[in-house]
């Protein structure tokens, strides 16, 4: 008997619905054997994975790479960066407040140089501070038996000593200059040209002061005997000695 077109209609039907169900059933199969494959992977060793992969008798699952977003997930949280690439020498890793560096001498900010006024605001380390210790240490050097004291004493008496000769002759140039500024702006007045004195002419002046204070004290005398020895002792040291009269004997 033939069948009817109902139910040829209900077969095929049937028939497509049943190869649904074998694509759905084939597509869990393989995703169950790829999780299978993924187990066993994550359990073998790596020395049996390179094997494997060396013979091609298994064939290792791999995923296929995903492009990774750069993000994080809060903005307090580092950035994330990969290993394989290196890393630039000149990375700035924490965005550090740059350092601004000012020389006092040349900053419109901090002013001008007083130097007068910065004499006589510390004038009073020269003429009581350094002179009452120098005086203090040598009390101290008398009392003292120890020469490690001795020395570090001497060494800083010494200290004293070159500090107020500087400052007294640096007060010295100052006067001179400004008593040599004085004369020629009173000559320029008159018309003449400025004459600018030399530090070699300076320090000229400044030893013919010396000199006449030394004299009006009494003391120059002493001053000159004392500077001939030790131009004396300095002579000595360059000077040839003169064989002696054994060796004169055997030449």
């Amino acid at each position: 008997m033939k069948k009817s077109r109902k139910e040829i209609a209900v077969s095929s039907n049937t028939h497509v619905v049943g190869s649904e169900e074998e694509i759905e059933s084939s597509s869990s199969s393989s995703e169950e054997d790829e999780s299978d494959i993924e187990r066993e992977i994550a359990d073998a060793t790596f020395e049996e994975l390179q094997k494997a992969r060396s013979d091609g008798s298994c064939s290792v699952y791999q995923k296929p790479k995903q492009d990774k977003k750069s993000g994080r997930a809060n903005k307090n949280r580092p950035m994330e960066a990969s290993c394989k690439k290196p890393v630039s020498r000149f990375r700035e890793v924490v965005q550090a407040p740059k350092k601004v560096v000012r020389d006092p001498r040349f900053e419109s900010l901090c002013g001008n140089l007083d130097v007068d006024g910065f004499r006589k605001r510390y004038n009073f380390l020269f003429e009581n501070n350094l002179p009452s210790e120098r005086e203090e240490l040598k009390k101290q050097m008398k009392k003292s038996n120890d020469p490690k004291v001795i020395d570090q004493l001497k060494k800083r008496i010494s200290w004293i000593d070159r500090q107020l000769k500087f400052e007294s002759a640096k007060h010295i140039d100052a006067e001179i200059l400004a008593e040599h500024k004085k004369k020629e702006r009173e000559a320029a007045k008159q018309g003449k040209r400025p004459f600018y004195m030399k530090k070699s002419e300076i320090r000229k002046h400044r030893l013919i002061k010396e000199y006449s204070k030394l004299k009006e004290s009494g003391k120059l005398e002493s001053f000159i005997e004392k500077r001939r020895r030790k131009n004396a002792s300095k002579d000595r040291r360059y000077m040839p000695y003169r064989r002696s009269s054994n060796t004169e004997e055997e030449g």
